[in-house]
Parts: structure tokens; sequence; C-alpha cells
């Protein structure tokens, strides 16, 4: 969020030249982490877009385009850029970036703005956003996993094409994330300094797992429980470790690092490429091809060598729990229904930027570090994770309180404690004793228990994804 871009690059670093490693090492860690005195705040909320007369059938992207008129994004959600290779402008009537997701979901990205400013302007474009769609009998709706449709690719961009062969390689999980997958994000400025942004990044990652608990929406997938209070993460783990598990710095007994930096970098270079952008030829990545390997020669002889818009690029296909990109971006979270994205934001804002807030909650968390594959499948059902959690929400709360926030927002927050946290619940909790009775599950009068989308969208084995046991591994080693 923040543009401070001096002294990014070295001063050997030839931008149309071969890079060398060492300058791609540096590179990622002047640009990963952009250091300011915390102050602002962004979100980038994901949603499903529903028919209302049809929810269980998959809504055409040119439906939702058409209903959308002069805000449809046509652009790719990462790079912000369109087939053409030009930045679009913001649509107009929006404060923030509209963009959408190879399955049809859209993307609302607002600038960053102080938290009551960025909750305030964000919920501005949604009532244009949802009043644009629903002259069509369109929703968004805020689960983290899509309950009852089957993932279907929307789009030919060779940018989403690469990537599904990529994640095919390892099952079906990536179409599912692709697709079917949708997520409150909550970015926060680095840091004032390097000192600062280590303790924020750290930070971040230990209330990883108790956020993740406190909010999982996503324990259904084609109409049936997953057994994930969280499905959303064990898909999320299981499309490609070396692009979605945390650096090594910030894993539960691992050595720690004072330098996120050269971690970042680290981690960056040794992922393996998705994609090589290519003019006239598919943007498939040779298999197992890390960009550190690319870097050393260790490509196919027709590859060229990379550049830095080649890894700039490849900085856009990383998705760890907390992503670097000048500001901090937290990704762990399920999206949301109706209005309680800004709850979430509030929550996750105050929580990095009020030290006594911060303190509290690294203290209730810490008897539950490590434990994200746990809270992705049980929630709060698990009680170490439960007593967290509510130790997080209380420090939370006070925070908002002191930061003298509208009191609707502290009011908001102490009405969901008392209906989930205190009570060892999660929003996943009251959709799976809901379901029976849910107009999802309603809708598919041929069969109520599992809905199904049009002939032929379905992935196979879509289910067996999570079926599977958590094996006896580190946290976020490619299975759960």
């Amino acid at each position: 969020m923040l543009d401070t871009t001096a002294d990014i690059y070295p001063d050997d670093l030839d931008l149309e030249a071969p890079l060398s490693e060492s300058a791609a090492e540096f590179y990622v860690g002047r640009t990963a982490f952009k250091t300011g005195p915390p102050s602002r705040v962004g979100v980038e909320l994901e949603w499903l877009v529903y028919d209302d007369d049809s929810p269980t059938t998959p809504v055409p992207a040119q439906r939702v385009q058409a209903a959308l008129g002069d805000l449809d994004p046509a652009c790719d959600t990462e790079t912000g850029t369109a087939d053409t290779g030009t930045r679009p402008a913001d649509p107009p009537g929006l404060g923030g970036r509209l963009t959408s997701e190879p399955g049809g979901q859209l993307e609302l990205s607002s600038p960053p703005a102080p938290l009551a400013q960025c909750l305030r302007d964000t919920a501005a474009d949604l009532a244009v956003l949802r009043q644009r769609l629903a002259t069509d009998r369109l929703s968004l709706v805020g689960y983290g996993l899509d309950p009852v449709r089957p993932p279907v690719r929307q789009t030919g961009e060779p940018r989403y094409a690469a990537m599904e062969r990529h994640f095919d390689r390892r099952g079906s999980a990536g179409r599912l994330m692709m697709c079917s997958t949708a997520s409150v994000q909550v970015c926060l400025d680095a840091g004032a300094d390097d000192a600062e942004i280590a303790a924020r990044w750290q930070s971040m990652y230990a209330l990883a797992p108790v956020l993740v608990a406190l909010f999982a929406n996503s324990p259904l997938l084609e109409g049936r429980p997953t057994g994930w209070r969280c499905s959303r993460q064990a898909v999320w783990s299981r499309i490609d470790p070396t692009r979605t598990r945390p650096p090594a710095d910030v894993e539960p007994l691992q050595p720690k690092t004072s330098d996120p930096r050269a971690a970042y970098a680290r981690y960056a270079l040794d992922a393996e490429v998705l994609a090589v952008r290519r003019p006239d030829r598919p943007w498939d990545a040779p298999a197992g091809l890390t960009f550190r390997g690319w870097l050393r020669g260790e490509s196919p002889a027709e590859l060229a060598r990379p550049r830095l818009d080649d890894l700039e690029y490849h900085l856009s296909t990383l998705f760890p729990p907390v992503r670097p990109r000048g500001h901090l971006e937290l990704r762990v979270l399920d999206a949301q229904p109706d209005d309680r994205w800004q709850l979430v934001a509030a929550v996750v804002a105050t929580l990095l930027d009020d030290p006594v807030a911060r303190d509290e909650a690294l203290a209730a968390v810490e008897p539950v570090a490590g434990t994200l594959p746990v809270a992705a499948r049980l929630g709060l059902a698990n009680r170490p994770l439960a007593r967290a959690a509510l130790g997080v929400l209380t420090a939370a709360l006070a925070g908002i309180r002191r930061a003298g926030l509208p009191a609707d927002l502290a009011d908001a927050t102490e009405r969901f404690a008392e209906r989930f946290t205190a009570r060892g619940r999660t929003p996943a909790d009251d959709l799976l004793a809901n379901w029976a009775d849910h107009p999802l599950r309603a809708a598919d009068p041929a069969d109520p228990a599992t809905p199904a989308g049009p002939t032929g969208t379905a992935a196979p084995n879509a289910r067996q994804v999570l079926r599977r046991r958590p094996i006896a591994e580190a946290a976020w080693g490619g299975s759960l």
C-alpha cells in the first residue's frame, strides 16, 4: 500500500538483461516489504455470484458482465491488467478496483486508507455493485468455498489456463481453488522500519490459526459436509506447497530470523514457476522448475533466462498465508456473509495496529502455535483454539473501543463473540446446523441432499480432495 520505491535496484541491475540470482534476491527483499508508519488498511473482498432464481447453477460470465455494464472488470485479478497488457482505469461509480476470478467470482479491492474510511468507502462501493447485479436477479454471496456448484473456469486467459494445468499435476484441488473459493483479505502497512516489519510479519503468522478458526465459513462442498470448518484452507494447502505454505522462518519449530526480506526472497526463488508469458504459445512452465533453477539456467534451452518483468510476474503467482506486496496481505480468511467483512477487517487491523491488543492476543495464541491445519478442520470445537480465540477477540474488542471507531463495529464484535466465540462455535457451525432448511439445498428438487450443476460441468472426484485424513507431517507440507 505504501509507495516507497527508493533503493530497490542494485547498481548493476539492467532491467532488460537476464537477472543474476543475487540481484533477484535483492529485488524481492526490497520490494516485498516497504517501510513507513502503519496507518492505512485495505481490503480485498472476493464474492461468489449467485442466480437468485437458480442458485445451484453456475452464472455465465457474460450475464454478470451485462448486469455490471460499465462496471465490468474484464481484467486479470492478480496483475490488474487486461488481455491487452494495459491497466484498466477504476470503473466509474466505484472508488475501488473491481476484478474477476477464473470461476466468475468478483473481487472488490479498496484503496488504502485509515480503517474507518476504508470500511465506509468499501461499503458504498458494495452498495453500488449489489444494486447493479440485483437488476438481473444476481447476488454476491459470502462463503469460503462454493457449497453446491461445481468448479467451472469461465476465462480463457493464458494465465489461468497455465495455472490450471500446473495445479492439475497434483490433483483437482487447483480447480476448486481457482473457481470455487472466496475470501476476505486484509492488507496492512508492513511497518516503520525493519524491526517493526519483522514483528508484524511474525505476529500475523502467529495469529493466523485462531483467525481461521474464528471466521471459518466453508464446511460444505457439492451440498454435503466436508468434515472441515474451513474447507478453503484444505483446498489451498493441496495445490502447490512451494507457493502456499509459509516461509520457513515463520513455521513452528523452524529457526526464526529477524530478516523477513531475506527469508521471503529465498521462499520466492525456491517456488516453482507457474507460468511463462509468451505471445504466441501457451504459458505452461516446465514441470518442477523453480525460479532459482530458471535463474541458474536449469530450464529447457528454448526458454530464455528470466528478466525483471519475469520475476515480478512470478511474485504475483505466490500465495502464502501472509503475502508481502510492499504491504502485508492476510489471505487465510473465508469470505463472510453480508457485511461481516467489516468486523473481520476491524478485528485484524486492530490486532496489528494497537500494541496493547497485539500483545494480549499474542499471549492468548501462544499455546496453539502451529495449529493451522487443526483450526481449519475443527474450528473452535478444539478447546485450546476456543480459549485462544476468546482471548483474541476480547483483545480486539477493547482495541476497537480504544480507537474510537464507530460504535456499531464494537457492537457487532460483541454480538459475534456472544453468538459464536463464547460458545465454541464458528459461522461454519451455523451453516451446518441450518443446512437441512437452507435455500441452496432446497433449490434442487431432484435431489435436495446433493445439488448438482448442469450436465458436463462437474469436476470428477471433487469431494475426494477433502476426504483424506491428515497425515503426520509439518503444517502446509502439501497435504492436510
